[in-house]
């Protein structure tokens, strides 16, 4: 009797390569804006610097980690006017508007209320665009936005609202970025232009704030850090991995972020994991992820 031995081919080789390839870069990219949650609660919590003075050390530093990258990737400086007005506007808004709200929320719960924005914005736009809705979407749907509504309602343990609505807003931005940004051809370049456009607005946003302007040396560090890392090196893994992520799956793998800011917030800040978090958390999330499976199912 022969044997036939099946042996690897080239092609499959290839497509488990980048699959390996595409699953580190996402993991890589989940981390780094992870850690940003954990650099901007270390940074705002005990007020070693002020939102607005953090938000800009964060995109300056950023911006320069990401030039840097161009120039010696493509030997030209950024090109400016290759910029997404669009993108740039998110983006913008979210680094604003995040830094504000976790003035007043817990990394937690913040990253909780953001990866809602984030997910429920994608779920709006997918529905506005046309795509359909199975009944067990909108069930997820419902029960994610119950989680939601849970998590803010008034009571002991309740988030501050004004930082629940800044960090829903920061969430809705990042949706939006995240939509534009698929199909980008060069990652470092567009994540470069995006940052340069948006120091000069930050800056204007320091001088709205100038009068509660104030930065510790570990202030500084934290912003620079959360910038140059977190925000310069996750943006340009995260648009690699775009490449070759749907929407579906890169709405859904931001679904560990909370899991992984939570358990960050209770080493390194020793927060609380409160009954109230962990409920919504587990209504949103796992309402989310119906939703994200449901998709996935009807594009088959």
């Amino acid at each position: 009797m022969s044997r036939t031995i099946c042996l690897p081919t080239l092609q499959e080789d290839s497509i488990t390569s980048a699959s390996s390839r595409t699953i580190l870069l996402t993991g890589v990219a989940i981390l780094c804006f992870s850690a940003n949650s954990i650099l901007c609660r270390l940074a705002l919590a005990p007020d070693l610097i002020d939102p607005a003075t953090f938000t800009s050390v964060r995109i300056v530093s950023a911006a320069a980690l990401l030039s840097v990258g161009v120039v010696l990737k493509s030997r030209h400086l950024p090109r400016l006017a290759r910029a997404n007005p669009r993108s740039v506007a998110a983006i913008f808004l979210y680094l604003v508007f995040f830094s504000f709200a976790y003035t007043r929320l817990g990394a937690g719960t913040g990253a909780l209320v953001l990866i809602a924005g984030v997910q429920l914005t994608m779920f709006c736009i997918g529905l506005l665009q046309g795509e359909s809705f199975s009944f067990l979407s909108w069930t997820g749907f419902g029960v994610a936005v119950a989680g939601v509504l849970y998590l803010l309602l008034p009571g002991a343990t309740a988030p501050d609202p004004l930082g629940g609505a800044l960090m829903a807003m920061s969430g809705a931005a990042f949706g939006l970025f995240t939509l534009y940004a698929r199909g980008v051809g060069d990652p470092e370049e567009a994540n470069a232009v995006n940052m340069l456009w948006c120091v000069l607005p930050a800056l204007l946003v320091n001088l709205a704030w100038l009068a509660d302007a104030h930065a510790s040396p570990a202030g500084l560090a934290l912003g620079i850090a959360s910038g140059a890392l977190a925000t310069g090196l996750g943006y340009i893994v995260w648009y690699l991995a775009l490449q070759h992520l749907s929407a579906t799956h890169a709405a859904t793998v931001q679904l560990s972020m909370p899991a992984i800011v939570a358990l960050g917030g209770v080493v390194f800040l020793d927060e609380p994991l409160t009954t109230r978090l962990l409920i919504a958390a587990a209504a949103m999330l796992g309402g989310v992820a119906l939703v994200m499976t449901q998709r996935a199912g009807g594009r088959r």
